[in-house]
C-alpha cells in the first residue's frame, strides 16, 4: 500500500510540475516544464549519492579506518539480504544518519560523529538497520527524486514569476504571484508526505535486519 501511495504522490509532483508550466506558459510551458522535470529526475537518478555525500563532506571509511562500523554494517546487510553498501563518516556534532544511492548495488550509508558518540552500539545498530531498510525499499531514490522535483518546482515558479512571457503573452500577474507562492508549498507538502510514508515502512522493517536468521 505504501508503494502505491508513494507512486501516487510522485505522480502528483509531476502533475504539479506540468500545472505550474501551464499556468506560466500555456501548453508550450507545460511541455517545457515536464521536459525539465524529466531531466531533473534523470540527473537525480545518476548523481544523488555523490551530491548528498559531498554536501555533508562525508569521508568513506573501511575496515582499516573504522573496523567496528564497517563490520556492523556488513553483518546487518547480510541479515537483510543486501549487498554491502559503502560506509561514510561525517565530522559533525549533530546526531544524524542517512542512506543514499539509486539502488541496493550502488548504495551508501553515512553517520555523523555526533550520533556515534551519543548512542550505544545497540542503538547505532538500530539506526543502521533503519537506513538499510530504506535501501532495501529503494526509498533513497524515491526521496531524492521527490526532493529534486520539489526544488525544481520552486525554482520554476520563481523563474516564471520573474521572467514570464512578454506583452499580451504574459500571464495574469496575480496568477503568477499565486503560483510562485503556492506551488513550492504544495510541492513541499507532497515531498513531506512521501518522506513520512517511507519512514514508517523503514521503522517497521528495520528490526528485521537485526534479528538472527
Amino acid at each position: 500500500m505504501n508503494t502505491v501511495k508513494t507512486g501516487m504522490l510522485l505522480a502528483g509532483l509531476m502533475a504539479l510540475f506540468g500545472g505550474v508550466g501551464y499556468l506560466l506558459g500555456g501548453g508550450t510551458g507545460m511541455m517545457i516544464a515536464l521536459g525539465f522535470g524529466l531531466a531533473t529526475n534523470l540527473f537525480a537518478y545518476w548523481n544523488s549519492d555523490r551530491l548528498a555525500l559531498a554536501a555533508h563532506h562525508a569521508v568513506e571509511v573501511d575496515e582499516h579506518t573504522a573496523p567496528e562500523r564497517v563490520h556492523m554494517v556488513r553483518d546487518l546487510s547480510h541479515r537483510a539480504g543486501l549487498p554491502m553498501p559503502r560506509v561514510y563518516l561525517i565530522d559533525n556534532a549533530q546526531p544524524n544518519a542517512f542512506a543514499t544511492g539509486r539502488n541496493p548495488d550502488n548504495a551508501a550509508v553515512a553517520a555523523t560523529t555526533g550520533l556515534l558518540n551519543m548512542l550505544s552500539r545497540d542503538e547505532i545498530a538500530g539506526v543502521m538497520a533503519h537506513e538499510l531498510a530504506h535501501i532495501r525499499n529503494r526509498d533513497t531514490l524515491i526521496m531524492t527524486v521527490s526532493a529534486t522535483v520539489a526544488g525544481a518546482i520552486a525554482t520554476l515558479a520563481q523563474f516564471g514569476f520573474l521572467f514570464g512571457g512578454r506583452g499580451d503573452e504574459r500571464p495574469n500577474p496575480i496568477v503568477m504571484l499565486a503560483t510562485a507562492l503556492l506551488a513550492p508549498i504544495a510541492a513541499m507538502i507532497i515531498q513531506m508526505a512521501i518522506s513520512r510514508s517511507r519512514e514508517y515502512d523503514a521503522d517497521r522493517m528495520g528490526p528485521r535486519s537485526r534479528a538472527s536468521p
